[in-house]
């Protein structure tokens, strides 16, 4: 055995231009830099087929090397840093036949290396990073190793390398992750491992790949974009795998690649019945496709493939080919083909003709095996008269597998059938999306039936198969063919699709909110199904949104989310999610609620009347929920007589015959869940001037009704006492009249527990929320004997009621026009819109149905329905059906009679010409019922002063 040492003395056998060689197959088992130290001008150092078991640290001084080989030694370890000392230098470096198993990331620190050899080792991991050090690697060899593991990141630092060599390992799929870094790679070889899947996308870290190989693996699939990103790919070789299934577009993207090689493979169907399989491939100049099961060529099998010059199909037992399956191939030079399987029929007379007139005659060898007359004949050979139609022992598909639609956890059944003159046995199949089903419930029977032709009667045997899937799945979708061969060849029928439906169901459901009025509301809802459902939203059944006008609506798809923002009242309501898809739909309600602390819609105001006269303390409530309101009388419980009403959910306050005792503060307060206000109304009773100047005196009303006073003698005494008692005693009676029909009218719709109510003129035209009333009406009380009631005004518009003709009751002088002016309510006014002329001279006031109150010329009824719609809801009624002697008053020479019909409607266009003509206005009384179920009668009244 000799050491290191006995180098200088017995190998050394060529020294020359600063160039020393050592000769190799020599027992040295250890490398002593001392020894090698005199050679400075050493550049290969050979040291192969030796006995070296490992390499240490400062191993090799500090030499001009530049190769150094390695191969056939015993090296099982490489200690970090061994090759230090030729960093500078060495740029090919051979382990190749060692017992190397592990190489760590800092043995390789070779900056100037461009070739290293690895190869026939025991490496069985190769972990990230571990060629980082070697930037300038051109190629690398890492041959029949026993590699099953390629870390991510372990050829990072390699951008330089062109050529990889990684076969005969056991590497079982490839994926971007260890490729990652190889950016100038060209070459890749990877054949003769167990290789069964390509990742999606994992040639993107090699942009610049030109050749692959990935013969004799375990492919058995080609999945589409399989080989996306190689676009500059020239060879690709998938050859000797087990591929069976090539997905439309596999090919897509090898825009360049001009060599195919995918013999002894299982791709007979693909070619058979798939459209252009290699149609993305228009630069293609060779096809090998030798040794793959291929028994029938058909015109679509090569479409696209223009430049194709080679197409070796050799080793295909080929049994038919369709005609010009070969014609589109204008540049083709070379057709490989050698079968004895052919069906000469008449389909395949053109074949012989179309070879002729071409240079290739000498590549095909093609001879007959049915009809039995020309079994063992060159197709060459048959005349063509000979290539006819007798019989068709090839499978024909005769019922075709429909296309259906099923829900989720249905069965479902596809059928197909075909016939054929041979008794040859048959064989069935089901492919879902070109992929045979191996596991599949198939049914199949034969029978025999008659088939007449010119010829006479021959018998056809009719083979049906059926599909039988059960409890169907989404993952069941897809395009199902079946498959019947037989000897002869094999048919395919049309695909049929399947498509899994599921009823929408939600994952996420809308629930009802209630939120501050300003905040962001948030309503959620998600529904699953298949196909996916679409999510829409109503409010209220529509998709009339306020939100959306205002630009306040915001729906975000990804997360599943609706947001209005800044809500506001008129989004309070149902809000409907709906999801749907083509097996039906499905909703989700929930209800929107916006709350609002208490509020006054409008301030409070004092009010001042006569004493007698009807009061009406308005308190205007808003808020949601709506508040309940309650009344005080300085600062203690209201006292509620027969004279006292509440009206509009305790909005307004009347007060009948008003008294100095109900003179004081009325607070209105107002509450919900979110808070209580308070407010205040002063109300003042004053003395009625006409009861203190009229006590010697009574004035009538109504037509006939002023009786003058004498005060000179008894006699005009007597007859005014009496005429005071008759008219109470008469007033009483009417009165009780009056009541009684009153409560039988209203018993399901009262205001309050007390007799009909009517209201003086200065209730506000608004009452709730809840909308607005367009329709006038005008009020009056009747009575039994057909008298009619007025209501009288003053100038601090207070109103107190005066019957027809009734001696001794004070009431105000309303023929002033300030009288009628203080009346009206500017705020009033302006709250509800548009006024247009709102006073007219000669003590006449006319309003358009659509304006606010305006004084007298409205009555208690007209002040009602000029409040928010839905808050009286009733029929419309006609005085006359209750009273029908009722009729209008005339204008009087001192005062006003309002001349209202109630069954028609105001025309506002035509108000100022009616007023002209002196005519009457017709107008149309509307009833309907308030929020709170109670309703306040309207009468109609007449008016006059003097």
């Amino acid at each position: 055995m000799h050491t290191a040492s006995q180098i200088h003395d017995v190998f050394v056998i060529y020294w020359s231009n600063g160039v020393c060689i050592f000769r190799a197959n020599n027992k040295i088992t250890a490398i002593s830099e001392a020894q090698l130290r005199p050679f400075l001008a050493l550049e290969t150092l050979d040291l192969s087929n030796n006995n070296v078991v490992e390499i240490k640290s400062g191993s090799f001084p500090a030499l001009p090397l530049k190769n150094l080989f390695l191969n056939n030694n015993r090296l099982s370890s490489l200690e970090p840093g061994c090759f230090t000392n030729l960093s500078s230098t060495l740029q090919v470096l051979r382990l190749n036949r060692n017992r190397l198993s592990n190489i760590g990331p800092k043995i390789f620190t070779l900056p100037h290396l461009q070739h290293l050899e690895l190869s026939r080792n025991r490496i069985r991991r190769v972990d990230g990073l571990t060629f980082q050090h070697l930037p300038s690697l051109r190629s690398l060899k890492i041959q029949r190793n026993s590699l099953n593991r390629l870390m991510d990141g372990c050829f990072w630092g390699l951008s330089n390398m062109e050529v990889l060599q990684l076969d005969y390992n056991n590497l079982t799929e490839v994926s971007k992750g260890w490729l990652y870094g190889l950016l100038s790679l060209q070459q890749l070889h990877l054949s003769h491992n167990t290789i069964s899947k390509i990742k999606s996308d994992a040639w993107e870290p090699c942009p610049k790949l030109s050749e692959l190989n990935l013969s004799s693996n375990h492919l058995s699939r080609l999945d589409e974009s399989g080989f996306a990103n190689l676009g500059v790919l020239d060879r690709l070789d998938v050859g000797n795998n087990r591929v069976s299934f090539i997905a439309d577009g596999a090919f897509r993207g090898l825009s360049n690649l001009q060599m195919l090689d995918l013999q002894n493979n299982e791709i007979s169907w693909t070619i058979e019945d798939m459209n252009g399989p290699f149609s993305a491939l228009d630069k293609l100049k060779k096809l090998f496709l030798q040794r793959n099961q291929i028994r029938s060529v058909t015109k679509k099998s090569f479409s696209g493939l223009d430049a194709l010059q080679h197409l070796d199909l050799s080793n295909n037992a080929i049994m038919s080919i369709q005609a010009n399956a070969f014609s589109q191939m204008k540049n083709l030079q070379e057709l490989r083909l050698n079968t004895s399987s052919l069906l000469c029929d008449c389909q395949l007379k053109w074949l012989p003709i179309w070879v002729a007139e071409q240079t290739f005659l000498y590549c095909i060898n093609a001879s007959c095996a049915h009809p039995q007359m020309l079994q063992g004949r060159s197709v060459f050979a048959v005349r063509q008269e000979e290539f006819v139609c007798e019989d068709f022992p090839k499978p024909q598909i005769t019922v075709q597998p429909e296309t259906q639609s099923a829900l989720k956890g249905a069965n479902v059944t596809f059928v197909c059938s075909a016939a054929s003159s041979s008794d040859s046995p048959m064989t069935f199949a089901w492919k879902k999306d070109n992929e045979v089903l191996n596991d599949a419930e198939i049914h199949n029977q034969a029978h025999l039936r008659v088939q007449g032709g010119a010829g006479g009667e021959t018998e056809v045997t009719e083979y049906t198969t059926t599909l039988q899937l059960r409890n169907v799945e989404f993952s069941s979708e897809g395009r199902y063919q079946c498959v019947i061969s037989n000897h002869f060849g094999s048919s395919y029928s049309t695909k049929a699709r399947l498509t899994v439906h599921m009823l929408p169901s939600f994952t996420k459901t809308p629930m009802d909110l209630s939120i501050r009025a300003g905040a962001t509301a948030r309503l959620e809802c998600a529904a699953v199904g298949h196909p996916s459902p679409q999510i829409a939203w109503q409010k209220d059944g529509g998709t009339d949104f306020p939100a959306a006008r205002e630009r306040r609506m915001h729906v975000m798809p990804e997360d599943d989310v609706f947001f209005i923002v800044d809500v506001k009242t008129e989004d309070i309501g149902v809000y409907s999610c709906t999801a749907q898809n083509t097996a039906g739909a499905i909703s989700a309600n929930a209800t929107l609620t916006v709350l609002e602390t208490p509020s006054f819609l409008r301030p409070l105001m004092d009010r001042t009347v006569a004493k007698g006269e009807t009061a009406v303390l308005q308190c205007i409530a808003g808020g949601s929920p709506p508040p309940k309101l309650n009344w005080t009388k300085d600062d203690s419980p209201l006292v509620v007589t027969e004279r006292h009403f509440f009206a509009a959910a305790n909005q307004l306050l009347i007060i009948v015959d008003a008294a100095e005792a109900d003179a004081g503060k009325y607070t209105c307060e107002m509450s919900n869940t979110l808070g209580t206000e308070r407010g205040n109304v002063r109300l003042t009773v004053v003395p009625n001037p006409n009861c203190d100047s009229g006590a010697q005196g009574v004035v009538g009303v109504g037509i006939g009704a002023g009786a003058g006073s004498d005060d000179d003698g008894w006699t005009t005494v007597g007859i005014v006492i009496i005429a005071v008692v008759c008219c109470v005693v008469g007033t009483s009676l009417v009165w009780v009249v009056i009541i009684y029909h009153t409560r039988r009218r209203n018993e399901d719709c009262s205001v309050t527990n007390t007799d009909e109510t009517n209201l003086p003129a200065d209730i506000p035209s608004y009452l709730s929320s809840q909308g607005t009333l367009a329709d006038r009406q005008d009020g009056y009380i009747p009575s039994e004997s057909g008298s009619s009631h007025q209501y009288m005004t003053s100038s601090i518009s207070g109103f107190y009621l005066q019957p027809k003709e009734m001696i001794g009751l004070c009431h105000l002088d309303t023929g002033s026009e300030v009288d009628m002016e203080v009346a009206i309510d500017p705020l009033l006014c302006h709250y509800q819109g548009p006024i247009g002329s709102l006073l007219q001279r000669d003590n006449m006031y006319l309003t358009d149905p659509t304006e606010v109150f305006t004084g007298l010329q409205n009555s208690l009824a007209t002040l009602l329905l000029f409040s928010y719609k839905n808050l009286f809801k009733s029929p419309n009624w006609r005085p006359q059906d209750l009273h029908p002697g009722f009729t209008p008053l005339s204008v009087t020479q001192n005062g006003i009679t309002l001349h209202e019909n109630p069954y028609t409607a105001p025309d506002a266009e035509s108000d100022h010409k009616e007023f002209n003509d002196s005519s009457s206005e017709q107008s149309n009384s509307v009833y309907e019922q308030p929020f709170d179920n109670t309703r306040t009668d309207s009468t109609s009244q007449c008016l006059s002063s003097t």
